[in-house]
């Protein structure tokens, strides 16, 4: 019998590039029999639902659903409620363009492998220039491995999920402002046995506008993720050693706010870029780090 596959893109007040996107990935359903595209709409009111029917031109494989519940968690499991137990789901954000044969090669990588969850690359394509101490800090790594490559954890920026394997699973709600929640759930599928791998050949474009391509963005993205890391830790830690996780957590970003602080030094003293650039990074996240250990949010996604 064969599966629902359901390309997944939520979306938050984001009106620029939306039709594109959406004509792009329409143009993707055509390479996997029956594949169809969900758009979720997280906003307070369904503000996007004009621009998507516009975009989708009357094509029925383009459905949208709106919901209000805010946080990215929840508009996350509606995407999975809406796609059904049965369902293949390919989680896109609404700013990123797919590589040519991308949903194809996902796909066929599910398929040969039979992995609870396929993940790919993501390519950054920044406006303009980018800032040379961004580039040096490392702010836009980019992930690479040979594809088949076991993962324990990945975002859901360019994620295949089969849920079948991932059954009664869901993200949860206490990280929809903060971020973090697909780490938590990606690890609690690896945790229960669930295998994720790795495809190099189905790579995403981030398209990073000028806003977030600054050194203040970068920090407060580097901040938090290091807050959302050492939280998922706590939060999946069983009740008997949770006490000695937020320990060990903290101390992990005690170790980088004192290594990072050393880097920082030399690169004032020295001049370099690397140094100050990394130094700067690795003290933001270890601080993220210790705030999160000990229940501390930052809410990335918190409206205004």
């Amino acid at each position: 019998m064969r599966r629902p596959v359901w390309v997944c893109m939520l979306t938050y007040r984001r009106p620029e590039g939306l039709a594109e996107t959406i004509d792009i990935l329409r143009t993707q359903l055509d390479a996997v029999p029956g594949a169809r595209l969900l758009v979720v709409d997280n906003d307070d009111q369904p503000t996007a639902s004009s621009s998507v029917a516009e975009a989708a031109r009357g094509d029925v494989r383009v459905v949208y659903v709106h919901e209000p519940t805010p946080g990215i968690a929840a508009a996350r499991n509606r995407a999975l409620a809406e796609a059904g137990p049965e369902a293949v789901v390919v989680f896109i954000d609404d700013d990123e363009q797919p590589s040519e044969a991308w949903l194809s090669t996902l796909f066929g990588c599910w398929q040969e492998t039979g992995a609870a969850g396929v993940v790919g690359p993501v390519v950054f394509r920044l406006d303009g220039e980018p800032d040379v101490w961004l580039t040096a800090g490392g702010f836009f790594r980019e992930f690479s491995h040979p594809t088949g490559t076991v993962v324990t954890t990945a975002a859901t920026n360019n994620l295949l999920l089969d849920m079948v394997q991932v059954g009664e699973l869901r993200f949860d709600l206490g990280f929809g402002l903060s971020g973090g929640s697909d780490t938590a759930f990606t690890r609690a599928l690896t945790a229960a046995g669930g295998r994720i791998v790795w495809c190099e050949e189905a790579p995403v474009f981030d398209l990073v506008p000028a806003s977030r391509a600054t050194r203040e963005w970068a920090l407060a993205r580097a901040s938090r993720v290091g807050n959302s890391d050492s939280r998922v830790h706590v939060y999946l830690a069983s009740p008997g050693t949770r006490g000695l996780v937020r320990l060990e957590q903290t101390a992990r970003g005690v170790v980088r706010v004192a290594w990072g602080g050393v880097r920082l030094f030399l690169g004032r003293v020295t001049g370099s870029v690397v140094h100050h650039a990394r130094g700067t990074r690795l003290v933001v996240r270890g601080v993220g780090m210790v705030r999160g250990a000990w229940g501390s949010h930052i809410h990335e996604y918190l409206r205004g």
